[in-house]
Formats: structure tokens, sequence, C-alpha cells
């Protein structure tokens, strides 16, 4: 996905289900005709047809919602909320593979695959997750080259304790509260009480870009983990809810200052 068509998707996550919300000016308005003067029109009508919005054809003015496909791909490709509350059976998917030294190419491009699915390494070669293993895993072995042996099983802890202890082991806690914390500061730097007089529409999107790249570093490494092995500490779900409250206000803002592009 093109980066504009991601911080485009990103924005309407903010008010889709605010455009068509009658105010005075748009009483005999339709949404079509506020696209248009605001110039991205032709973007709505693109992810129309990419199947990321869906549009109710029956209303007076047509109303346009993000499809599921186009939530999640607004989220940053993971709905935090489901991702927690997704139930758990109690076993680590187990993964163990050895590629030589010599291909350290081939062994960092399956460290990467394996990252991307939200697996974490107790050890440079031995990977685990709570989900079990992807359909594709025979395939992620077949793409790279020089994995001499791959070994899948699962395990079960015998108390919680050391599910927490091998969650904690496993994922980078630490960095990825860091990085929540960079989250937490930019959201509470938008004042919202004074938008209109503090922030010009460049203000308004500049602060948008910075909070984008803010939490997509959060989705590079948190596998927002069940609810029962999330770390005591762990900032995630404080910041998910606080980063909702505040983009649901920015979202107003964005409307009456014609912001999105």
């Amino acid at each position: 996905m093109q980066p504009k068509t991601e911080l485009l998707l990103y924005h309407l996550l903010w008010h889709l289900d605010r455009v068509t919300r009658p105010t005075f000016r748009n009483l005999t308005d339709s949404y079509e005709g506020w696209a248009y003067r605001r110039g991205f029109l032709h973007q709505i009508r693109r992810l129309e047809a990419q199947g990321f919005l869906e549009r109710q054809p029956d209303a007076v003015c047509p109303i346009y919602r993000l499809s599921d496909t186009g939530r999640v791909a607004a989220l940053g490709g993971r709905d935090p909320d489901q991702a927690w509350e997704r139930p758990w059976d109690g076993l680590w998917h187990t993964l163990v593979f050895d590629v030589p030294v010599v291909h350290d190419n081939a062994r960092a491009r399956l460290r990467r695959r394996l990252k991307a699915s939200c697996f974490g390494y107790l050890q440079n070669s031995v990977w685990i997750s709570p989900d079990p293993f992807p359909d594709d895993l025979e395939s992620l072995v077949e793409e790279v080259e020089n994995v001499e042996f791959i070994t899948r099983f699962t395990a079960r802890a015998t108390e919680l304790k050391t599910d927490l202890r091998i969650a904690q082991a496993a994922w980078p806690f630490e960095e990825i509260n860091r990085r929540y914390s960079r989250c937490k500061e930019i959201l509470n730097n938008f004042p919202v009480e004074e938008t209109e007089q503090e922030f010009s529409p460049e203000r308004l999107l500049d602060w948008s870009k910075a909070e984008h790249a803010a939490w997509k570093r959060v989705l590079e490494i948190d596998p927002f983990l069940p609810l029962a092995l999330l770390p005591p500490g762990y900032q995630g779900c404080e910041v998910w809810n606080l980063r909702r409250s505040v983009l649901a206000q920015a979202g107003e803002s964005v409307l009456s200052l014609g912001c999105i592009a």
C-alpha cells in the first residue's frame, strides 16, 4: 500500500462515520460535493473500488464507511482490541531451525519473516507464538534457501507465572513501552479544546503524520499478546484507549478545518 493511501485511510478512520452528520453548512449538500471541494473525491472512489470503503447506495445522500478490510488497514494491519481479547489455549507453538552461519542473509530473512508473523524469540534459532503456526509455514521454509532443518512443536507451561516469564523473555517489552510512551507524548500534545484557535491545517497534518509514524513504530514490535500474557507495566491498553479518544476528537477538527487530502 502506498504511504499516501495508508495515511488517507488513517485519517478516514477518525471521522468517516461523521461525514454525513448534518450541520448548517451541509444540510443541502452531498458528501460528493463536500469531498470534491476538498480535492480528494477521486481518492475516495479509488478506495471504494479497492474494497477499503463501502457506500450505502439507497441513502438520499450516499454514506461512506470503512469496510472491515479498510478498518484493519487504517489501524496498520492489527486491531488491538481483537488481538488482546482473542482466546488462548495455553499452548506455546515453538519453532526451531538451523541455518549455517555462513548463510547470514538467509538467517536474517527467516528472522524477519518470523517477526512479521509476530513470533517472539527465546534464542536466535528458537521462536515461539501463542497462536498456531501460519498456514504458509512450509512455503516460508521453501522461500529461504540454506535452511538445513526446521522443527515445530507445542508446549505448555506448568503455571501462568512461567508463561509470563516466557513472554517477557521472547518480546522486547521495555522497548515496546518506550514506543508507547512516545505515542502517549504526541497524543497528549494535541490541544483538543484549542484546536480551532491553535491549529492551522498544516500543523494538524504535521501532527497527524507524527502520530501515525509513532503508532507504526509500535506495530513493528508489539505482538499484541492475549490479555493473560501481558506483563505488568505494559502500556499498550492504556495508550490505545487514549489514542481512540484523542483521534475521535481530532477527527472533528479535521472536518471543521478541511485538512485531509
